[in-house]
């Protein structure tokens, strides 16, 4: 990644928007802007943790090694989202990758003054529980469809949860371009299987497909294999 000078509005970021006002001069000094092209990771599973990011603009994957050469993706982050939490704890260790899928700025702040923040700002760490425990029932829904739902019921949830987190355009597309690697890493299946089931919806005219774009035809249609 390339350090850049031009820093975030101080509005953004789960932090900028929780902390008290009396801390935002704080924050100013103690964070750091970077920018990641198409591909470029943020930070590496096993690194030591050296603090946090936010990301001020552009998508990011959080993704973990699942064998030798594959990928799970966790979830995806967008403007103002956290990222490096999952490092937070006794072994001070980033379990899992974070990855640009887009040109993406980032802003830094170190471990130090993030625990220093929590302290201080009690909106921010209420905001941060509340964050933690959502994507603890997500990580636990995921691992339950992963064991039990049919690879083509998983593809249907994550377009509706893809939905939830980006929203569509105006055309009516979900406003994230994903790869289909990207997309079969998501849903813990293969490229070849994902392929497959995207040309199954496609001819029942359950979604359409532009590309790397996604959009939704048939609603209803869809919610019927999710099996609940």
């Amino acid at each position: 990644m390339k350090k850049t000078k031009a820093g975030c509005d101080l509005k953004t970021c789960l932090l900028c928007r929780l902390c008290q006002k009396e801390w935002i001069p704080a924050v100013a000094p103690n964070r750091s802007t970077f920018k990641a092209e198409k591909g470029e990771r943020i930070f590496r599973e096993d690194d030591e943790v050296k603090g946090i990011f936010f990301v001020y603009d552009g998508t990011v994957k959080v993704h973990k090694h699942w064998g030798e050469e594959k990928e799970l993706i966790l979830r995806f982050a967008k403007k103002g989202d956290i990222i490096g939490h999952r490092g937070l704890g006794k072994e001070l260790v980033y379990p899992v990758s974070g990855t640009a899928i887009e040109p993406t700025t980032v802003c830094f702040v170190e471990l130090a003054f993030f625990q220093a923040s929590l302290k201080v700002n009690h909106d921010f760490l209420y905001a941060l529980m509340q964050f933690f425990a959502s994507e603890l029932k997500e990580s636990e829904r995921n691992m339950r469809n992963l064991a039990h739902m049919p690879v083509k019921g998983r593809i249907a949830q994550a377009i509706f949860t893809l939905e939830e987190k980006f929203g569509t355009t105006a055309d009516g597309y979900l406003n994230i371009h994903l790869s289909r690697q990207d997309l079969a890493s998501f849903v813990g299946a293969t490229y070849e299987t994902v392929f497959r089931v995207l040309n199954e919806y496609t001819g029942e005219e359950v979604i359409r497909v532009d590309g790397k774009r996604l959009a939704i035809r048939n609603r209803a249609l869809l919610k019927t294999f999710l099996g609940y």
